[in-house]
């Protein structure tokens, strides 16, 4: 086949079958990554006034979930995860600040998955005693859901010394 055949079929196949944003897609496509970005900065700073339905809201509730813990534990599923809030909403734990830097979004031509990845510093403490983690890197996946925003899989690990 001749090499101008291939370019002719090729440029005809991205034009007719791979699918093209709309014209409004620009802008849609930032107010969803606002949207999105105040799903990942919500998703931890629930922990302040421990809004508990806040997270719950912003997590997919079946086995989906995955998340990769600094410590190479992994929780997978919902069900594993609120096990956690015995121990977050345990009086003694206080959660004091946080920060994310260098955040990085990007949000799928189908507008349905999006991820992230960024530094965060999360503070807290136990019992009077500081926890927490510092200069973490934290990258995740986000899916639409019934028109909503929701957390599946989030990594969290620190850099080697």
């Amino acid at each position: 086949m001749k090499r101008s055949t291939l370019v002719v079929m090729a440029t005809w196949l991205m034009l007719n079958i791979c699918p093209s944003p709309p014209p409004s897609f620009g802008e849609d496509r930032a107010n969803e990554k606002a949207v999105i970005e105040k799903a990942i900065r919500a998703s931890i700073a629930w922990a302040i006034t421990k809004d508990r339905p806040l997270l719950e809201n912003l997590l997919v509730h079946d086995d989906n979930l995955f998340i990769f813990n600094p410590d190479a534990n992994s929780t997978v599923g919902w069900s594993q995860f609120k096990k956690g809030f015995d121990f977050w909403m345990d009086r003694r734990f206080k959660m004091e600040h946080y920060e994310i830097r260098n955040l990085r979004l990007d949000l799928s031509l189908s507008g349905t998955v999006a991820w992230w990845s960024c530094i965060l510093d999360e503070l807290a403490s136990w019992d009077g005693r500081a926890i927490g983690w510092k200069d973490t890197r934290w990258t995740g996946v986000l899916e639409k859901r019934a028109g909503k925003w929701l957390i599946v899989q989030m990594h969290f690990s620190f850099a080697a010394k």
